[in-house]
């Protein structure tokens, strides 16, 4: 067997040497999987989704509603309930992506230090 590396990288891990040799290439990569953490967490706000879900069926109810039959009305008792249910999904919705505009999603501090806990004290159930 041959130790040579065929595979372009080094031994540790499969990095290229250039980046071995730089002390600030992993707090780079830590840095930058960090903004894409904020960025996906603000994306997947539920607020978001919720509030685009009753945008998107609040229009279609409404469109519904704005095409009622005669036959239907008398049905429901001469109210336009399609009408009605869809504008109120169409104000829910539009006031979960204001909330969501005003009060947007605060990323976590940085965690450059250990928890104030960890390591104070004897451990739990350790006994002394």
């Amino acid at each position: 067997m041959s130790d040579n590396n065929t595979h372009g990288g080094s031994a540790q891990g499969g990095r290229p040497e250039e980046e071995l040799g730089d002390p600030f290439a992993v707090a780079r990569e830590v840095e930058e999987l960090e903004r894409k953490s904020e960025t996906a967490a603000r994306l997947f706000d539920v607020r978001r989704i919720i509030g685009g879900l009753f945008v998107v069926y609040g229009l279609i109810v409404t469109i519904a509603g704005f095409f009622t039959t005669d036959a239907d009305l008398k049905k429901a008792q001469d109210v336009n309930i399609n009408l009605w249910t869809g504008l109120a999904m169409l104000l829910l919705g539009l006031v979960f992506l204001v909330w969501l505009k005003l009060s947007p999603t605060i990323p976590p501090p940085p965690a450059d230090e250990p928890a104030p806990d960890a390591g104070d004290g004897p451990a739990p159930g350790g006994g002394a």
